[in-house]
């Protein structure tokens, strides 16, 4: 099952499937909460044709901040509305103070982190009545590391029971820039926690650097590392995520379909699983 994000830049694509044809589709609740007039109606009749998942981008978790439940409060209601099957957001965090920093930050590896997100992750549960999935994010350093980072993502999947977003191509940038073996990584995860795949392109801008992007086509050893990962984990739904740069839609149906062989490939022994 291979989805693409919902985008207003070509929004009429997903309704009339003439270039795009994804399995479902992802938002952001954030962009679409309590929204009204002309782009509530598109949203009414996409979500007809559609499954439904959702990523976050404001929920912070790692943050020292208390939890926002009135944002929880509307992300709930929000769900509930759409019948949206997946509440995903990022291991990370972007808010301090009340202050937005616009953008995803990493948590220190460390057992103190890990027992902080844990708790605030169970509070999210529990006021939502659903698992939260969590993106392992890309970062350019380490900060106050007193773990590594795939003991890091375990603990906290296992403390907190917490479903995790595997971003293959996260995985591959870090890998890269921290000059790690992206395939033992993945050996190292709690695969069986593992609810949803992102697949993405990135850019390098130098010898010993890749910065992800989500700009540019994804690339065939992250395709390699995409097909290593299904074959050691139960069939997810993948997305594909282009934020930047679009390509004509046929493009993006190309990669889709490339995804499609790649998964199809690997999950002909579960068809009847999702």
């Amino acid at each position: 099952m291979i989805g693409l994000g919902y985008r207003r830049e070509f929004a009429d694509e997903f309704l009339t499937r003439e270039h795009i044809k994804p399995d479902f589709i992802e938002l952001a609740p954030e962009n679409w909460m309590e929204i009204g007039g002309y782009w509530k109606k598109q949203l009414d009749k996409v979500v007809e044709q559609y499954r439904i998942f959702s990523h976050g981008l404001s929920l912070s978790i790692g943050s020292p901040d208390e939890l926002d439940f009135d944002f929880l409060r509307r992300v709930k209601e929000f769900l509930k509305a759409y019948n949206i099957e997946i509440y995903s957001e990022h291991l990370s965090f972007s808010k301090c103070d009340n202050a937005h920093l616009y953008d995803l930050l990493p948590i220190p590896f460390r057992e103190d982190a890990v027992k902080h997100v844990s708790e605030k992750v169970r509070q999210v549960q529990d006021f939502l009545g659903r698992e939260l999935v969590l993106e392992i994010v890309s970062y350019y350093t380490p900060v106050a590391a007193e773990m590594d980072e795939a003991s890091f993502i375990r603990a906290i999947a296992e403390e907190s029971g917490c479903g995790l977003l595997l971003d293959v191509n996260n995985i591959y940038v870090n890998a890269f820039n921290h000059k790690y073996d992206a395939y033992e990584f993945i050996d190292q995860l709690p695969l069986d926690r593992v609810r949803y795949i992102h697949m993405a392109g990135h850019e390098q801008v130098a010898p010993d650097l890749i910065i992800d992007t989500h700009g540019q086509e994804i690339i065939d050893p992250v395709y390699d590392l995409f097909d290593y990962t299904l074959k050691k984990i139960e069939p997810v739904p993948v997305l594909l995520e282009r934020d930047f740069n679009i390509p004509q839609m046929e493009e993006l149906q190309q990669e889709m379909d490339r995804l499609k062989k790649i998964y199809t490939k690997n999950t002909r022994k579960y068809e009847s699983a999702i």
